[in-house]
C-alpha cells in the first residue's frame, strides 16, 4: 500500500483489475449488526457510483445512505443468505437518483459466532435488469475478493492441517511480521512456538476444535488473531484456520486515548482539590472553604480528604466555610452532617460558618436538622471561636488543681 490509500480503496482497485473497468463496482466496509450494518470502509469505486465522499458516508447506516426502492429487503435477504450470492436492487444515489446495483455480501466470520463485518462489493448493472430478478452467481468472484483481500490489507492468513502444519500462507500483514507469504508453508506452528504454551494456546484450542482469539505483541507489531477450528464431514477437528490482523494503529490509538482520560481525570482531580482546598489557618485550626454547587459526590471526596488532614495534623478544629455555596439538597445536607459527626469521632470538633440566607431556608424547607452542630456567621467568627476555646483549655490545664 503506498501513499495515503485506504485499505478499501485498495482493495477495490484489485477487484477492479480482476474485473475489469467496464462495469463500476464498489467496495463497502460494514460492521455491527448485519441486518442495519454501519459504513466502516468506503471505495473510491463506491464514491463515483454514488456521488458520496467517504467522509460524508462513514458511521451512516448503510441502508438508510443506499437503499433505494425495495433496497432494505434486498440487503436483508444478503445478510440472511450468507451464500455470496450476488442480489440486485435500486439502490440510492447523492443526487436523489437510483441505479440498478447487483449486490454480494461477503461476512468476515470469526468462530461460531455471528459475523460482526463484512465486505459488500457492488457492481453496477444496466437499467433494463429487473431489480426483483435475483443474479447468478459469478464464478469466482470470492476467490477474488479474498485476493484482493491478502494483497491489500493488513491481515496474515494461515491454514493448518490437524497436526498443526501450515498449509496455507498469505497475506499482506507478512511484511510486518519479518516473513515472506508462503515462507512457512510445510512448518508445523506448534513447533515454532517450542515451549511457549502461552504463545500457543489459542492454537491448541483450534486444532481441538474450538474457536479462540489472542493478542499478542511481534516484531514491534501488536497482532490480533483469531483462530477457528476446520472439521472434517463427520463433524470431527481436522486442522484449523487463523486469520491475524495487524492492530498496531488502533492499540496505539487506544494507548493515546488512556492516556488522554488519565490526564483529564488528572485535571479533573486538580480543579476538584483548588476548588475545595483544606487550609491550615491556626495552630491545629484546618478551615475548608467550598464554592459553588456542592452534591453529595464531592462532599465524599472532600470529606475523605479533610478527615486524613485532622489525622496527619492533629488538629483540634476543623471549620467548613459554606459562603461560596450557591445551593444544596438534601443529600448535601445529610452528608454534611455526617461529615460534622465524622470529625466528632476523631477528637475535633466541626463548625459551620457563612451559611448564605437562601441556602438557610432551603435547609429549613428540607427540614435539616443542625441543632447539634456549631454555626457562626463568618469565617473570621469561625477563627475566633477556635482561638476562645483553645485558650481557655490552655487556662483550664494551668489551672491548680484543689
Amino acid at each position: 500500500m503506498t501513499g495515503d490509500e485506504k485499505p478499501v480503496e485498495a482493495a477495490g482497485a484489485g477487484v477492479r483489475a480482476a474485473h475489469g473497468e467496464a462495469a463500476p463496482l464498489a467496495l463497502i466496509e460494514a460492521s455491527g449488526d448485519l441486518r442495519d450494518p454501519v459504513i466502516a470502509g468506503w471505495s473510491e469505486g463506491a464514491e463515483r457510483l454514488f456521488g458520496y465522499t467517504a467522509e460524508e458516508v462513514l458511521g451512516r447506516s448503510l441502508l438508510d445512505t443506499l437503499s433505494g426502492r425495495g433496497g432494505q429487503e434486498a440487503f436483508r435477504r444478503l445478510a440472511e443468505d450468507g451464500s455470496g450470492a450476488p442480489h440486485r436492487c435500486e439502490s440510492a444515489r447523492k443526487d436523489g437518483s437510483e441505479v440498478v446495483v447487483a449486490w454480494a455480501q461477503h461476512p468476515l466470520r470469526v468462530g461460531s459466532g455471528p459475523p460482526e463485518r463484512a465486505i459488500y462489493l457492488g457492481r453496477h448493472v444496466e437499467q433494463g435488469t429487473s431489480a426483483q430478478a435475483p443474479a447468478e452467481p459469478e464464478p469466482g468472484v470470492a476467490q477474488q475478493l479474498l485476493r484482493a483481500i491478502l494483497d491489500h490489507l493488513p491481515i496474515v492468513v494461515g491454514k493448518y492441517d490437524r497436526e498443526g502444519v501450515f498449509t496455507f500462507h498469505d497475506g499482506k500483514g507478512t511484511e510486518a511480521a519479518g516473513v515472506k507469504p508462503g515462507q512457512l508453508l510445510g512448518a508445523n506452528i506448534l513447533e515454532l512456538y517450542g515451549s511457549d504454551m502461552d504463545a500457543s494456546w489459542g492454537m491448541r484450542r483450534a486444532l481441538a476444535g474450538e474457536a479462540a482469539r489472542d493478542v499478542s505483541d511481534v516484531q514491534g507489531a501488536s497482532w490480533e488473531t483469531w483462530y477457528v477450528p476446520v472439521h472434517d464431514a463427520h463433524g470431527e477437528p481436522d486442522g484449523a484456520i487463523s486469520v491475524t490482523l495487524n492492530a498496531s494503529d488502533a492499540r496505539q490509538k487506544e494507548i493515546e486515548l488512556r492516556a488522554k482520560l488519565q490526564l483529564i481525570e488528572k485535571q479533573q482531580k486538580v480543579i476538584r482539590d483548588l476548588s475545595t482546598p483544606i487550609i491550615e489557618v491556626w495552630d491545629k485550626v484546618l478551615t475548608l472553604p467550598m464554592v459553588g454547587v456542592v452534591d453529595s459526590l464531592r462532599l465524599s471526596e472532600v470529606m475523605d480528604n479533610l478527615l486524613s488532614a485532622i489525622v496527619s495534623k492533629d488538629a483540634r478544629y476543623a471549620i467548613l466555610d459554606l459562603t461560596g455555596v450557591d445551593a444544596v439538597d438534601t443529600d448535601t445536607a445529610r452528608h454534611l452532617i455526617e461529615m460534622i459527626d465524622a470529625i466528632r469521632l476523631l477528637g475535633a470538633e466541626g463548625i459551620v460558618t457563612g451559611i448564605r440566607s437562601n441556602v438557610a431556608q432551603t435547609m429549613i424547607t428540607l427540614g435539616v436538622d443542625l441543632s447539634g452542630v456549631t454555626t457562626v456567621g463568618n469565617l473570621r467568627a469561625g477563627l475566633k471561636l477556635c482561638m476562645r476555646r483553645m485558650a481557655a483549655t490552655r487556662e483550664a490545664g494551668r489551672a491548680p488543681v484543689k
